[in-house]
């Protein structure tokens, strides 16, 4: 089992940048993939970005590629979302998850442990 605590969200003008992580606790954070969710006020939550075990595999929605990047430090048990060129339809919670399969799902219903939550709120 993983607890995951995200921090770094925040408000920020349109374009700019805030880069969000994610602290996993227990000594498997190396066996998960990752990935990073959002949810904006009565919408879906939508799959952002989601990388592989070692970080070797990345994979992003085609609304936020080119601007944002995914990474982990295994060694600090933390994964990362560097967003670049915020636009205000970015606004959202932002959640991280982990997957024990390891696949690089696009799907919410692969990741089985969920953080509670960062608040993003890009200004126009």
């Amino acid at each position: 089992q993983v607890q995951l605590v995200e921090s770094g969200g925040g408000l920020v003008q349109a374009g700019g940048s805030l880069r969000l992580s994610c602290a996993a606790s227990g000594r498997t954070f190396s066996s998960y993939a990752m990935g990073w969710f959002r949810q904006a006020p009565g919408k879906e939550r939508e799959f952002v970005a989601t990388i592989s075990r070692s970080g070797g595999g990345t994979s992003y929605a085609d609304s936020v590629k080119g601007r944002f990047t995914i990474s982990r430090d295994n060694a600090v048990n933390t994964v990362y979302l560097q967003m670049n060129s915020l636009k205000p339809e970015d606004t959202a919670v932002y959640y991280c998850a982990a997957d024990p399969r390891g696949y690089l799902r696009r799907g919410i219903s692969g990741y089985d442990y969920w953080g509670q939550g960062t608040q993003v709120t890009v200004s126009s």
